[in-house]
């Protein structure tokens, strides 16, 4: 007989107290957090959370394989009797891939990489140097953030449209408000890109600057070669935030562009009037007449599959800038 069972069988009768005292510590834990009973909890807790994110997006492909009949029939909720993959042969055609993906990808990923150049210059000048009203552009930095963009975006047109007619260049329509913006820190959500990197940089020790400095480096050279280097997870995500952000921002790309360059989310937004103009012309769909939940579920599964191969590709270096980037609770 092992110790464990003669503590428990003291003169063949059973220790009530030991044996309550051994099974709280199974269940509950000295610290509480250790027991099998706290992990049972943490555990519901997160398959919680995690069916509540999850939820919209099984919804969306159990939805997006339906037919139909199936769509409406009250018995079917999750799993089609009949899959179907035409609705998403419909919604490739009407979404105009691959042409709208390749324009939504270079237009994004052009806007983030300004964003992300400018987020890391402003950031590191705010939390390097100390110049002449520093405080007043960094609150103006923060009010940007705060001021809401309708009131802005007026004024920001009739600057482009003045600027147009002096100069005779082709300004909507085109990119380059938008590009223009991003340089000078007003792009999608500027702020909080620079005071990703303001509150990364802050943390990165002075005495790095300072020996560079003493070797003989230039401010732009400790800026490359220590600051860079150092940041890459951060860049990662910055890049990564603006350029979500850019590819699902439709006000601001609608209000410059007005149509001019077909993205992958402006023709969603148009889904249902672009499907009932082009129903007719679907290859292989010639009985496709009404839209149906089948379709949109399909087209905005389609529209987001870019951003998570995307987040797949770069998950490790994302969490790795969110941890260094002071975005915890």
């Amino acid at each position: 007989m092992s110790k464990s069972e003669t503590k428990v069988e003291v003169k063949g009768k059973f220790n009530k107290k030991l044996f309550l005292h051994r099974l709280r510590y199974k269940f509950i834990g000295y610290n509480v957090v250790d027991g099998i009973g706290s992990r049972i909890v943490t555990y519901v807790i997160l398959i919680a959370i995690s069916y509540i994110f999850f939820y919209p997006l099984l919804k969306m492909a159990s939805m997006s394989l339906m037919s139909p009949n199936d769509i409406i029939n009250p018995e079917v909720d999750w799993i089609p009797e009949n899959i179907s993959f035409a609705n998403f042969k419909a919604a490739w055609y009407v979404l105009e891939m691959p042409k709208t993906l390749f324009n939504s990808i270079w237009y994004s990923g052009t806007l983030a990489i300004f964003q992300t150049i400018v987020s890391a210059m402003t950031g590191f000048a705010f939390a390097r140097y100390n110049f002449k009203f520093k405080n007043f552009w960094f609150t103006m930095v923060l009010i940007s953030f705060i001021i809401p963009l309708p009131i802005v975006i007026i004024p920001r047109i009739m600057l482009f449209t003045s600027i147009q007619s002096s100069t005779g260049i082709q300004l909507i329509g085109t990119i380059i408000p938008q590009l223009i913006l991003a340089l000078f820190g007003q792009g999608i959500n500027s702020a909080i890109l620079i005071l990703i990197f303001y509150n990364f940089f802050r943390m990165i020790p002075r005495s790095l600057d300072e020996a560079a400095h003493i070797d003989g480096a230039t401010a732009l050279q400790v800026f490359w070669h220590i600051i860079i280097k150092l940041s890459i997870p951060t860049i990662v995500t910055v890049f990564l935030f603006s350029f979500v952000w850019n590819w699902n921002e439709t006000y601001v790309t609608g209000t410059f562009l007005r149509g001019a360059i077909k993205l992958l989310p402006m023709q969603l937004s148009a889904f249902d009037n672009v499907f009932s103009d082009l129903a007719p012309q679907i290859p292989g769909q010639a009985s496709v007449h009404r839209i149906n939940e089948a379709y949109k579920m399909a087209a905005t599964l389609i529209s987001i599959i870019p951003l998570l191969i995307t987040y797949a590709f770069a998950q490790r270096q994302f969490i790795e800038g969110i941890e260094n980037t002071g975005i915890k609770d």
